[in-house]
């Protein structure tokens, strides 16, 4: 569950813990204080009634976190398949019209047009037999529509600047990603390259 429905779900809780206990106050002053049997019955029912209604509205709030989260791996995933396709207007569409690019040597882009402009040339250049593939490590709701998530990335097939092809480059990929009109789009976007020690 993301942390703004546990905190509502949690302030539910407590409200009908106390509307229980409130209620079973008034049922036991009511009595005179002598029928402590139907005080127990009484917190109990309220107890049960409030778990009754909760519970559902917990489970529609996971699915429903389930379903954004599988939304944003769709997004990874689609953006991923156009790097492989040498796709370079699919491997721009997630950025937002204001999003940021920067790449493993600090390179920046502003925008979906400059990613598109960038990775057109690479994509005819050192990167047209160029594979990369990617795994998912996390992916956290700061807001409900606001999420960070990283992957692991390694690249085959890429040439250096002599036409030789590189090694095996691995890294990870940052993202801030957005929820605006139904779809996440990439706000800011940061690939990062590990350094093999010699």
């Amino acid at each position: 569950m993301r942390p703004d429905r546990n905190r509502r779900l949690g302030l539910a809780l407590r409200h009908a813990f106390v509307l229980g206990r409130a209620r079973a106050k008034y049922c036991y002053v009511r009595s005179g204080g002598t029928n402590r049997t139907r005080l127990g019955v009484v917190a109990a029912v309220l107890f049960s009634v409030s778990l009754s209604v909760l519970s559902p509205i917990a489970r529609s709030q996971s699915n429903s976190s389930d379903v954004e989260t599988a939304g944003v791996r769709k997004v990874i995933d689609e953006f991923v398949g156009a790097f492989n396709r040498h796709d370079a207007g699919g491997w721009a569409m997630p950025f937002g019209e204001d999003g940021d690019f920067t790449n493993v040597s600090g390179l920046t882009r502003h925008g979906r047009k400059e990613v598109e402009e960038r990775f057109k040339g690479l994509f005819a250049g050192p990167l047209k037999d160029a594979h990369r593939t990617v795994t998912v490590r996390h992916i956290r709701f700061v807001k409900p529509d606001v999420v960070a998530a990283d992957a692991e990335w390694a690249l085959t097939g890429s040439r250096a600047a002599d036409g030789s092809e590189n090694p095996v480059r691995k890294g990870i990929f940052t993202w801030a990603m957005v929820k605006q009109d139904s779809k996440w789009m990439f706000a800011d976007f940061h690939e990062s390259e590990f350094v093999t020690m010699k």
